[in-house]
């Protein structure tokens, strides 16, 4: 397995959970890695978390990292966006190293956020035009 930091999509992910209003995610907190190498079939990508015991243990707050493998570089950017929001969705609002599975992060949801995310861009794209036209 090799592994490498993936800023471009800790800064896409910056932007969609603003645009969604996802203000519980601290992104100081977050790790956003490519992986390559993994046997994992069907896999496109996965949070983790650092639960309670170990940040006790270590002495530090809740961190969470989310891995991108191989598969999720050919997927359209419609298809990354929704892969990028079913992961921030596993970060619970307490922030506390817990995990929202998938009874709460499934597909219906994931659009329902997609589609909101598109809506809104639409409108500041509009208002960004509106804007560029009338000054």
């Amino acid at each position: 397995m090799r592994y490498e930091n993936a800023d471009d999509l800790k800064k896409r992910a910056e932007e969609i959970a603003k645009v969604l209003g996802m203000n519980h995610i601290d992104f100081s907190r977050v790790g956003f890695i490519r992986s390559y190498g993994s046997k994992t079939r069907g896999t496109i990508a996965r949070c983790h978390a650092l639960g309670k015991l170990m940040q006790k243990a270590l002495g530090i707050k809740a961190f969470y990292a989310i891995e991108f493998l191989e598969r999720f570089n050919k997927m359209s950017k419609e298809e990354q966006d929704k892969t990028i929001i079913h992961e921030l969705m596993h970060i619970p609002k307490c922030f506390g190293g817990g995990f929202r599975h998938h009874d709460f992060v499934c597909e219906k949801e994931v659009n329902n956020l997609h589609r909101k995310l598109i809506s809104k861009k639409e409108v500041k794209e509009v208002n960004e035009n509106k804007n560029y036209f009338s000054g």
